[in-house]
């Protein structure tokens, strides 16, 4: 740990300060946000893991003493990063992340980023990690047990002073390489090496997962393997299940994640007018107000119905039936499976999951088992296991497969 802390402190010197930032290469800053001891760590699965399977098909007595104790403190950095949005012709922009270092003594350790899935405020995010519950247990599982841990905001989340980029693929990606970068020349300033490297992602971050997974492997980036749980990874075919094809599972808060789709797609894709032309007039200004913050999800939901053809105008959910049009045309080009991938995978599902559909959550599986390429594996999380259950599964399990990568 001494030795950690002295060249951190090394570095620091290095670097120029501004505003409490450190300064490590042009554009990319990171702050000392808080260093977590292991009693905190420990909480996480003692006493947090209950609060966030509350409401679960499966509570947190399934996971009784399934999680190690905590090995190793950690200390967290909030990282500035600059970027480009892809779909405005690269205008730059600044974004936001973690960087999350074990305080082992070691100066070189795995690494493993993270892709958070769906918040409906801007703070619920690896960067504020006290706010997010899931980016708590990512944590708790890696990082306290040696692995570096490196998680983007996305766009439009954490400090960033864009709308939400909801499912939008190219700018995820693009915030997800950047974040991959700053995140490298922090570790750099820090005289750390990073081991090998993993990625994993729950619900829309493990759609994130999958597409920027096909983005590394274009731009020739290697990854050891790469792990999702619940992940919509053909976007068209989860949306239109969603409107077309009401099941009793389905998630309340669809309404909720189609409206910020729908305006994410509508600003990132400058598809003027999409949701006027999708969501009932007596509901649209609720969901302006939504996607631009200044309501909130309870308040939301109050004025909203459950139930997404509700929500939804009749003549727009049937645009699902062909697929055309813009709207429609850009959800199929956000799939996230369809390539010959050669990286390892897990896509970890549940038999009870309210958002994705089992079908959905195995198709990389098929695809690639049909193409004849990658090792990609759709594990089963049980039958009971529904959307938050299949994540916390997913994280207790990647992680020993993970480990085994760590011996070859």
């Amino acid at each position: 740990m001494i030795g950690l802390i002295s060249v951190v402190l090394c570095a620091q010197g290095l670097a120029q300060s501004t505003n409490n930032y450190i300064n490590v290469s042009s554009g990319v800053q990171y702050l000392l946000i808080g260093t977590w001891d292991l009693s905190k760590l420990d909480k996480v699965f003692k006493l947090e893991l209950q609060e966030f399977l509350a409401a679960s098909t499966m509570g947190a007595k399934a996971f009784n003493d399934s999680f190690p104790a905590a090995k190793y403190p950690v200390k967290l950095f909030r990282v500035k990063y600059n970027s480009v949005i892809p779909e405005f012709a690269n205008r730059p922009t600044l974004a936001s992340g973690l960087v999350v270092i074990p305080q082992n003594g070691l100066d070189s350790m795995p690494v493993v980023m993270y892709q958070h899935g769906t918040v409906f405020s801007k703070t619920e995010v690896p960067s504020f990690p006290d706010n997010s519950e899931e980016t708590k247990i990512m944590i708790a599982r890696f990082a306290a047990q040696g692995y570096i841990v490196i998680g983007a905001d996305y766009f439009g989340r954490g400090i960033s002073d864009l709308p939400d980029s909801y499912l939008v693929n190219s700018s995820t990606q693009q915030a997800c390489v950047d974040m991959l970068f700053a995140a490298r020349s922090i570790l750099a300033a820090m005289k750390l090496k990073p081991g090998k490297f993993f990625i994993s992602g729950w619900s829309q971050g493990g759609w994130a997962t999958m597409t920027y997974l096909h983005k590394l492997e274009s731009i020739g980036i290697p990854v050891t393997a790469a792990a999702t749980a619940s992940a919509p990874t053909d976007i068209f075919t989860t949306v239109d299940r969603w409107m077309n094809n009401y099941q009793p599972i389905d998630a309340v808060y669809l309404p909720e994640c189609v409206s910020l789709q729908i305006q994410s797609q509508e600003y990132y894709c400058q598809q003027t007018g999409l949701t006027e032309s999708a969501i009932r007039s007596q509901y649209l200004k609720a969901a302006r107000d939504f996607y631009n913050g200044t309501i909130d999800y309870t308040a939301f939901s109050k004025l909203t119905p459950t139930k997404l053809q509700d929500y939804i105008k009749p003549e727009f959910m049937a645009g699902g039936n062909t697929g055309e049009g813009p709207y429609w045309q850009t959800l199929e080009k956000s799939q996230a499976y369809r390539w010959r991938s050669h990286t390892p995978i897990h896509n970890y599902y549940g038999g009870s999951d309210e958002v994705v559909p089992v079908f959905i959550a195995k198709l990389p599986q098929e695809f690639h088992k049909v193409m004849g390429c990658g090792a990609t594996t759709a594990v089963y999380a049980g039958d009971k296991a529904d959307h938050r259950a299949t994540f916390v599964y997913a994280v207790l399990h990647q992680k020993d497969w993970f480990d085994g990568f760590l011996k070859k």
